[in-house]
């Protein structure tokens, strides 16, 4: 049996990640970005999924905004209660600071929501950001969220619809973003191979 081991150097000394995954747990944790994470990491793509399921305070951890830094491509899962979330909203605005200063990658992803739904702050979008402005009584803050969501779903990405097929749909993903990183070159090697440490 063999595995394949990435030659280093594949990303620069800027990157140390090549994709963060950005989304809300409550509705993607467990299913669609478990799988997602999976299949990136078999292709041998580098991702940061941040695992903490309860996170504490209101303010994004500065660990957590190093990894946006430090990643060549963001996948910015949209679903449901993404708006609903201070976190996601700031790893947004993060997102779209990197995406403007060291020209980061920027992937949408509309989980079960419709692109406009997003772009114009309908439905659960508008109810979140209706309870952060009565919540924070910011609301430059709570403008700055919206400008955020409606350019970030202006851009291309991935729509999947209620019906469609996630396996085939997570492929189409997959293939993208293996296109617009290097390739990478491996070396196989026996899973026990005498004489390595």
């Amino acid at each position: 049996m063999s595995s394949s081991i990435a030659l280093p150097g594949v990303l620069s000394s800027q990157w140390n990640y090549d994709v963060f995954l950005s989304f809300c747990g409550e509705d993607t944790r467990n299913a669609f970005i478990g799988y997602l994470y999976e299949a990136l990491d078999r292709v041998g793509i580098k991702t940061y999924k941040d695992d903490v399921e309860l996170r504490r305070g209101e303010e994004i951890s500065p660990a957590l905004l190093k990894a946006i830094e430090q990643s060549k491509i963001s996948i910015v899962v949209f679903s449901e209660n993404y708006a609903s979330s201070t976190w996601c909203l700031d790893e947004l605005l993060k997102i779209l600071e990197c995406k403007e200063s060291k020209q980061q990658k920027v992937f949408p992803v509309f989980y079960k929501v419709e692109p406009s739904t997003v772009r114009q702050q309908k439905n659960s979008f508008k109810e979140a950001l209706d309870k952060h402005e009565n919540k924070f009584k910011d609301d430059a803050k709570v403008q700055k969220w919206k400008t955020a969501l409606k350019q970030a779903a202006d851009l291309s990405g991935f729509h999947l619809k209620i019906e469609e097929n996630e396996p085939e749909f997570i492929k189409k993903i997959v293939l993208e973003v293996s296109s617009i990183l290097p390739k990478r070159t491996c070396l196989h090697v026996a899973k026990y191979p005498v004489g390595y440490n």
